[in-house]
This record gives structure tokens, sequence and C-alpha cells, in this order.
């Protein structure tokens, strides 16, 4: 298990490196910020000492190369609009997402495994034709489209929950969160459930086509002729053994939450990493996008990790496999 964690760990030192020197490159390909930084009227010696304070009057390479210094030291530039350290800005709007993507992984599992089951446990049923119509359409559906539909139905028509925002926030070590308050709760709610449905959707296929397979299979048809109850049956033998390829993909699934939850942020004008994204790059904010896309990375290799473990528990072939190797 060490030698593959080692092994793990350089591979993800590896793509981390590689994306460094794409990212680095095809942001400075994409245009100088100078343009949009400093006032059109501004005389000659204000416009260079502007690009002399954001060290873009050095060649390419030197920037690199400071870039890649600043790296291994955790340090990933300052933002050329806000002023700040770029990581820091970032990890600054990082919980809000953060709680948007838990929140939509957690609804679309805990509605999307059920359904999944009970559609996969009796296909020809009538509520399992609806449910599998229902996924079709969750996959269908544009993520803007349905966030606006949302902010429509219980925003404007029927008042019920806030259309935009974070609401209020409370310190917990530290790091603001809004799940623990009602209105930042109820500020919540309505992205997480966009972000949530195509999750959903995904989940319930999944699930629906792992369930077909299992319970035709030997050690399934075997605990039935035991006389076990049914609940024991789904819940130990069907359930244990779907949850691989639900695993694996609801993994990928959080990352591109995190990383890419720029459509629901922007409709909702929630306060995370994917608005500050889409401002940085209105804004041409290089070190910002950098470090953005350097997390998204970093967050990937990890989540990619968490999900070859969590194979290792919930498949004990997996461990003598690696034990051999």
């Amino acid at each position: 298990m060490l030698a593959y964690l080692i092994r793990r760990f350089g591979q993800a030192f590896l793509v981390m490196a590689v994306m460094a020197t794409i990212v680095f490159f095809g942001l400075y390909a994409v245009g100088n910020p100078v343009d949009l930084l400093i006032n059109p009227e501004a005389d000659l010696a204000e416009q260079e000492e502007t690009i002399r304070r954001l060290g873009l009057d050095k060649p390419v390479h030197v920037q690199f190369g400071y870039f890649l210094s600043g790296l291994t030291q955790g340090d990933l530039g300052t933002s050329f609009v806000h002023n700040r350290p770029a990581l820091e800005l970032i990890l600054s709007r990082l919980p809000a997402t953060l709680e948007l993507a838990f929140l939509g992984i957690l609804i679309a599992v805990v509605i999307g495994i059920p359904l999944g089951m009970i559609a996969g446990l009796k296909p020809d049923a009538p509520y399992s034709k609806v449910i599998m119509t229902g996924s079709v359409i969750g996959f269908s559906t544009p993520n803007f489209w349905q966030g606006l539909m949302l902010i429509m139905l219980f925003a404007v028509f029927l008042g019920w929950l806030p259309a935009g925002g974070r609401g209020e926030t409370v310190d917990v070590f530290g790091i603001p969160v809004s799940f623990l308050t009602w209105d930042g709760l109820s500020h919540l709610i309505l992205p997480a459930i966009n972000v949530a449905i195509y999750k959903m959707s995904l989940v319930i296929r999944l699930t629906r086509a792992g369930t077909a397979e299992v319970s035709l299979q030997d050690y399934v048809k075997y605990a039935r002729a035991r006389g076990l109850s049914p609940v024991r049956v789904v819940g130990v033998h069907i359930l244990k053994n779907i949850m691989i390829p639900v695993v694996t993909v609801l993994g990928l699934e959080t990352g591109n939450v995190i990383a890419f939850a720029v459509v629901t942020e922007t409709v909702f004008s929630w306060p995370g990493i994917g608005k500050l994204l889409i401002d940085s790059i209105g804004l041409l904010d290089r070190p910002v996008v950098v470090a953005y896309l350097m997390l998204t990375v970093f967050l990937f290799v990890m989540i990619n990790l968490v999900v070859d473990i969590a194979y290792s528990i919930l498949d004990p072939r997996v461990r003598v496999k690696r034990g051999k190797s």
C-alpha cells in the first residue's frame, strides 16, 4: 500500500508540473492584462510603472521561472485586480463552493441511489419507467435554464426561497459556513438542487444498471434461497456490489462540481470560486486564473486518490492485487 501511495504521489507531481506549464503559457498567449488594468488616459510613465510593478516587463521565461519558484513555496502570485495573494483570494471563496458541491452530491446520493435500486429491482413496473424518464429529463435539461426555472418557480412565483446570494454565515474554526443558519440554508437550497439534478440522473442510471446486473448473480439467488429478508439481500448483497462504479463516478463528479460550478454560481450569484474565475478571466487576472486551475488539478488528484482507497475498502480483491504488485 505504501509503494502504491508513493507511486500515486509521484504521478500527481508529474501531472501538476505538466499542467503548470500548459496553464501558464496558455494564459500568457491569451492577451495582455495591461490593456484592461491601466487607464487609457494614463501617461507613459504611469503605464511603465504599472507594468514593472506587476512584473510584466520581464521575458516570459523569466516570469515562468518566478512562477515555479513561488509555486514550490505555496505562493501563486498576487492578484492584479484585488492586490491580494491569489491563493488567499481563492481559499476565501472555496468554502462557499464546497458547501454547494457537497450538498448537491448528498442530495443526488440520498435520492438517486434508492430510486435507481427501485428501478433496477422492478424494471418493468410503471413507477420504474417514470423514474427513468425523469432521469432522461435531468440529463437533457440545460443547467442554466434549469436554474432560471427554479428561481422563477420557488423565488418569484411561490416566494419560498431567495433567488441568489449566500445569506447569513457563521464562522466555524474561522471558516464562514451558511448551512448552519436558516437564512444561509435557504439561500443554499436552490443552487444545490440545481447542481444535484444532473448528478442525481447519473446516479439513478448507474445504480439501476448495476442493480439489474447484480440481481441475476448466483450469490444473490443463493441469499434469497437461504430465506434472507429482502432488506438484507438488497442492503448487503446488492448495494455493496454496485457501489464501486457509483463511487468512481461520484468522485469525479464531485471534482467537476467543485471546479466547474461556474454556471450555477453565476445564475444564483453564489460567491464561490467559479464566479471568481469568470470575473478574473474577464479582467485577464492571470495569477488568480493560474491559482484556480492549479488548485483544481490538485483537487482532482486528491479525489482520485481517495476514490482508489475507497475501492480497496469496498472490494477486498483490490487490496489483494495491490499487495501482490
